[in-house]
């Protein structure tokens, strides 16, 4: 029987939480060099204070296990999504009188330190100040550490991995075509894209002809846009606004894309937002919506909140179903022509995200540091995992304003989109 001091209590807390799997798949090392070697295991626990696990296992653990790591108070050297898998799997076993004797265990423990920096917002939930502060907190990181996992356009949004596409680079070229091609814009049209992120996809219309608005609430995304669109000469179809999409007022243009923006808008907004767009949309023009959609059985999302990914990566996101996103485009006036859920596709692109930060860590820590490092990739591998299983999805909506007499650039089939 172990003992009553910290290890001991320790050693409680790990049998219970992972019971047979102790020892089998899951292997630990103790901050005394206390080791539990494992027959198959693909990654080693790594418990690296005596107050670790009661740090990382005190409720809520949708925060708690997360922000013990971000600290590196527990580490994990090997296969971080497969612990992820495994440590959610156990919890989601726990009876309530294992949850007890946990609980009993941790308070043998050391009172754990505060965990440093989260996101910290005031005031109303997505009003334009609290918008754009949540936006910052996010986008406003040094474009030194985008550049150590993304690709070299700086494409923050799911790739699309065609038949015969293998790197990133082309994924996200693909994606970026494969977005164009939907909306059937042609050269000279206008372009609106909301939440314009670096500027890869105006500046992949401009390079068709396009004349392109790309709109962005990060400072920082507004000037490595206007400096990518600079360097390339595209000065004439390219520019760049910092503004929020609620100030677009009365101007108009033939095609709109928001990839990766409603995340960030809120559902009981969403209304708000496809009024907008509507507004902004000419008539006969079509709407891309691209984003993460919350896949829940109880129909009801995922809201980000007081969980991990609300409080380090990003405040006040809201996955909504996809049912209500489309909802509110209907409402607002759009007809539906086509939805694609590309889920599968971004759980490759998050993997390979990781495994370019995992090449590029120093370059990522010298950007920022490494507690910043250690959030982006527990993030990018759990939601990695989380599209695999089909809790989150990625979806393609476009939409359409038809004309007074229902007519739109919508083909009568997707052949075009492949015939290229």
């Amino acid at each position: 029987m172990p003992g009553n001091g910290a290890l001991g209590r320790s050693l409680e807390i790990l049998a219970v939480l992972f019971g047979d799997r102790l020892g089998r798949d899951v292997a630990v090392r103790l901050w005394d060099g206390t080791a539990i070697a494992a027959t198959e295991s693909h990654f080693e626990l790594l418990v690296n204070a005596p107050f670790a696990l009661r740090a990382a296992f005190s409720p809520p653990l949708s925060l708690h296990p997360g922000e013990a790591f971000v600290e590196s108070w527990i580490d994990v050297h090997g296969d971080l999504e497969t612990a992820i898998d495994i440590l959610e799997r156990s919890t989601d076993r726990l009876s309530s009188v294992d949850l007890a004797r946990m609980a009993a265990s941790m308070l043998g423990l050391p009172r754990p330190p505060r965990a440093l920096g989260s996101a910290s917002l005031s005031g109303r939930v997505h009003s334009k100040t609290r918008d754009a502060a949540a936006i910052g907190f996010h986008y406003d990181q040094p474009v030194e550490l985008y550049a150590s996992f993304l690709d070299p356009q700086l494409v923050y949004s799911c790739a699309y991995w065609d038949d015969g596409v293998t790197t990133l680079e082309a994924a996200q070229r693909a994606k970026l075509e494969y977005s164009l091609d939907k909306l059937r814009i042609a050269p000279g049209s206008e372009l609106l894209d909301i939440g314009c992120g670096w500027g890869a996809l105006v500046i992949a219309a401009a390079q068709r002809g396009i004349r392109a608005l790309g709109i962005t609430l990060s400072q920082r995304q507004h000037e490595e846009a206007r400096r990518r669109i600079a360097s390339l000469g595209l000065g004439e179809f390219a520019r760049v606004e910092r503004m929020d999409y609620r100030d677009l007022a009365d101007r108009q243009f033939d095609a709109i894309a928001s990839i990766g923006m409603v995340e960030h808008v809120g559902r009981e907004h969403l209304d708000e937002y496809f009024d907008v767009a509507y507004r902004a949309l000419r008539p006969g023009g079509l709407f891309l919506n691209h984003g993460i959609t919350g896949q829940t059985r109880d129909g009801k999302g995922i809201r980000l909140g007081n969980d991990f990914i609300g409080r380090y990566v990003f405040p006040d996101g809201d996955l909504a179903p996809i049912g209500t996103v489309l909802r509110s485009a209907e409402s607002a006036g759009f007809e539906v022509r086509d939805v694609e859920n590309l889920r599968e596709h971004y759980a490759k692109t998050l993997r390979a995200w990781v495994a370019n930060l995992r090449t590029n860590r120093a370059a990522a820590i010298d950007a920022t540091d490494e507690r910043t490092e250690r959030v982006w990739r527990l993030y990018m591998t759990g939601s990695a995992r989380n599209f695999t299983l089909g809790r989150m999805g990625l979806v393609q909506t476009l939409l359409a304003k038809p004309r007074p007499g229902g007519t739109s650039r919508v083909p009568a089939t997707r052949r075009d989109l492949y015939s290229r």
